[in-house]
């Protein structure tokens, strides 16, 4: 009876130490993953800064982007881009995947490098490193919390449409007024967008994924960040941006 009491000891310390190896395993591919998907959305947005510095800077650039109907293109290519790699990553290549993400983040260097044409470099900067202050603090709650926020999607989403909405009809009017209101509203919902996403994208990893899958999970992960940093400084600049003389 004592060998087998031993034995079933031996057992158990066994399966504890199993459990436990497995545990870390888990924990260091998430890890990995993590950092995988913060480098495209990190490398993403350092490309689209870049590519909008240079448009604004060069004047023949800037003349041909924005005083031709060729910016209707550039405003809206980025956004169809989107779609079509929405809809077609499951079909794609892991690689194509990634052609596909840094088209995308040029594409909105283009469209963004009104940014520079707009407002001072000083407070570009200032906005900047406030967007990536809150981006990282609002991330790191929604990678660490216990607190379930499956329940805050529907609400952001219908918050997300409210803001596109009014934006459209903003093109129209023109309303200082409005455009204030939906910096406001746009900050509160990127903000929780971007604690959302992350526990999202910190769920979606599975140890059992082929290096292939991993990859394009990570490169739509660094997709939903990116639009929620982009977004978050774009609302942020127009309630804290100096417009230039």
């Amino acid at each position: 009876m004592a060998e087998d009491t031993r034995f079933r000891l031996g057992t158990l310390a066994g399966q504890a130490r199993d459990a436990k190896s497995a545990s870390t395993e888990i924990d260091e591919g998430l890890r990995a993953y993590m950092l995988r998907v913060y480098n495209y959305m990190a490398s993403g947005v350092a490309l689209t800064g870049i590519v909008a510095y240079i448009v604004a800077n060069v004047e023949a650039l800037a003349t041909l982007i924005f005083g031709t109907p060729l910016q209707w293109i550039v405003m809206f290519a980025p956004l169809v881009l989107v779609f079509m790699l929405s809809a077609r990553i499951g079909k794609m290549r892991a690689a194509t995947a990634q052609a596909w993400f840094w088209a995308f983040a040029g594409l909105m260097g283009l469209s963004l490098a009104s940014v520079f044409i707009v407002f001072t470099g000083e407070s570009i900067a200032r906005v900047f490193f406030f967007t990536a202050a809150t981006f990282g603090a609002m991330s790191l709650y929604g990678y660490t919390t216990k607190r379930d926020l499956s329940g805050l999607g529907s609400f952001l989403f219908m918050g997300l449409i409210g803001i596109v909405i009014a934006m459209v009809v903003n093109l129209f009017i023109g309303s200082s007024a409005l455009q204030f209101a939906i910096s406001v509203i746009g900050v509160l919902v990127f903000v929780g967008l971007t604690a959302y996403d992350t526990q999202k994208i910190k769920g979606e990893y599975l140890a059992t994924d082929s290096g292939e899958l991993v990859t394009k999970k990570a490169i739509m992960g660094a997709l939903r960040l990116y639009l929620d940093f982009i977004n978050l400084f774009i609302m942020l600049l127009h309630l804290f941006g100096v417009a230039r003389d």
